[in-house]
């Protein structure tokens, strides 16, 4: 039987006289933090006290005694971290297992846009994904996917226009709407973009921007139609226009793209109110290797910034633009989220708290329960693919097709010219994308150079942003092979050769994340690169990263798309 609204009431009323009497002093705390001291994002100093939490909440700073009490004498305490921007599919496993990578490194509270996996299951990705964050030890909050799929151009497994994601803002961990990618439409007037902007208005909620070097009257628009925030800028003078004009902004230190050195001269007493830090994309190597955002404060202390403003724009800054206003600080009713350290210099986390509860000890976790996700969305995540067997036929076309030529160290790329055969002397191979959500059989052919690939082929799902199946390779058999195995494993990364796959990472949910552990997903994939760069594959180049975002027709200058190579600056297929 469900609590009465009296109940209801009475429960909360005990619980708030609890909170109230442990601030007084009248009962002992649940926690207390003895001898802190702690970072204070409004006065912007280092105080000294004792911090005690009760139900969940710090309660008060003074001196308190708690039914349990951590001596911090000679630690620094931090509010936890916050992540405003990020893609959890990207960390290419399950939330639980991310929630296991980050929270060691001080992350309380993240913001994801799961487009990721309502590009491949539409509004039922998105339902997943809120089911699979339920009551983790890390907060995971939500900005609804704006573009899916990213452009016209794209067969993805679903078309959300404004209607299908309006019904869920009403659910009390959704923030807003993700970063809006199609400002061109925006700038336009075009109706679905603008329809989305007006409904999450109608919400009051936050809209998200990703507009990269948007200048002038056009930057002008696209701020007025209602977009706050930009974490594309990598540029200062770029990121200076937009905050200017009123944005935040969001310094980006991700796996794909690493923007904190140009930006950090925004970490000042002038700019910085308007910054906080995001990831957007952190694969499994850089979670185990790197950190997350403990990384970014303390690369930003290494470039000289001050600690406590890097520490700041890293929990509050963002907590205040999300209205999260009971995050993001420590003070009487902010929740019991900390992060001790040992000093700024070495920035070694030692003890990290979720609502007062202690939850990582020198590294290692506390077990916490897996939320349960219902059988049909568990069922649907593991059936994503829809293609029919392919043959070295499928990829077979003698007719000149436009080669995309990668450029060293980057994600963008140049015309480089036709060609009717691969030709791997001279680095010229078959590429091709796979539509995999609807069995329509369509297969867009190109060619690429630059990737260095000698023998086989590499295939993956994770091809951004309708994650459809991009495949490269030094012969159509090896390929058709490699697309095959990919549907096989219900997705996933496929390096074949001689007949066999002699790597593979599977990714069973929806094809972009794996059911398994974090190390041994990493394991796979950088042995996965190993065999990749072994077959020649550059090694300056990321053999899968750089595949995923050569489907993506976004960014200049030629990609691939499952109708063929498109110039992305002509707006035509080549």
């Amino acid at each position: 039987m469900s609590e009465s609204y009296a109940g209801k009431i009475n429960r909360k009323l005990l619980k708030k006289r609890r909170i109230i009497n442990a601030a007084a002093g009248r009962e002992p705390a649940d926690l207390v933090l003895k001898n802190a001291a702690y970072v204070n994002v409004f006065s912007n100093e280092i105080c000294h006290a004792d911090i005690a939490v009760a139900e969940g909440l710090i309660v008060g700073m003074g001196t308190y005694s708690g039914a349990v009490e951590h001596d911090c004498a000679g630690k620094i305490v931090l509010p936890g971290f916050l992540d405003a921007h990020i893609h959890l599919e990207s960390s290419l496993v399950s939330p639980k297992e991310f929630v296991k990578a980050v929270l060691p490194h001080g992350t309380t509270t993240v913001i994801t846009d799961p487009h990721e996996i309502a590009n491949v299951m539409g509004t039922d990705g998105i339902e997943y994904m809120l089911q699979a964050t339920e009551d983790l030890p890390v907060d995971v909050r939500f900005m609804l996917p704006s573009c899916v799929p990213a452009t016209p151009l794209d067969e993805s497994g679903a078309i959300l226009d404004y209607r299908a994601i309006d019904s869920f803002y009403d659910h009390p961990r959704v923030q807003g709407l993700a970063e809006m990618m199609n400002f061109v439409g925006i700038i336009a007037g075009d109706d679905q973009p603008v329809e989305k902007i007006v409904a999450a208005q109608a919400h009051h909620k936050k809209i998200d921007g990703h507009a990269p070097d948007l200048v002038g009257n056009d930057l002008n628009a696209y701020i007025a139609a209602g977009v706050y925030s930009d974490h594309e800028c990598h540029d200062l003078n770029d990121a200076i226009a937009k905050l200017e004009r009123g944005q935040f902004i969001m310094i980006r230190e991700g796996t794909a793209a690493r923007n904190l050195e140009a930006l950090a001269p925004l970490l000042c007493d002038k700019y910085s109110e308007r910054c906080m830090f995001c990831t957007d994309d952190k694969h499994p190597n850089d979670l185990l290797e790197k950190g997350h955002i403990d990384y970014i404060v303390k690369k930003a202390i290494g470039l000289g910034v001050d600690p406590i403003t890097a520490v700041k724009v890293a929990c509050h800054n963002a907590a205040r633009y999300f209205l999260l206003n009971n995050r993001g600080a420590i003070a009487p009713g902010y929740l019991g989220d900390f992060v001790i350290i040992d000093n700024f210099q070495d920035f070694n986390i030692e003890k990290v708290f979720k609502k007062g509860e202690l939850m990582v000890e020198n590294g290692v976790v506390k077990d916490f329960p897996v939320p349960e996700i219902e059988q049909y969305l568990v069922d649907r995540a593991h059936d994503t693919f829809h293609v029919g067997t392919l043959t070295a036929e499928d990829f077979t076309d003698h007719r000149p097709r436009g080669i995309i030529g990668m450029v060293d160290g980057e994600i963008t790329t140049v015309d480089a010219g036709y060609s009717d055969r691969i030709d791997v002397e001279y680095d010229v191979l078959k590429i091709a994308v796979v539509e995999r959500h609807k069995n329509t059989h369509h297969i867009g052919v190109g060619f690429l150079q630059g990737y260095g690939l000698k023998s086989g082929a590499v295939a993956t799902s994770i091809s951004h942003d309708s994650h459809n199946i991009i495949v490269v390779g030094t012969n159509e058999a090896d390929m058709a092979a490699a697309v095959n195995r990919v549907v096989e494993l219900n997705g996933g990364i496929v390096v074949w050769d001689g007949g066999r796959p002699v790597a593979e990472v599977p990714l069973a949910i929806a094809g972009i994340m794996s059911d398994e552990p974090l190390v041994t997903v990493n394991e796979k994939l950088e042995a996965a690169k190993e065999v990749a760069h072994g077959l020649g594959v550059g090694r300056g180049i990321d053999p899968f990263m750089t595949l995923s975002f050569m489907a993506l027709p976004v960014i200049p200058s030629l990609r691939i798309t499952t109708r063929g190579v498109f110039d992305v600056t002509s707006q035509s297929y080549v």
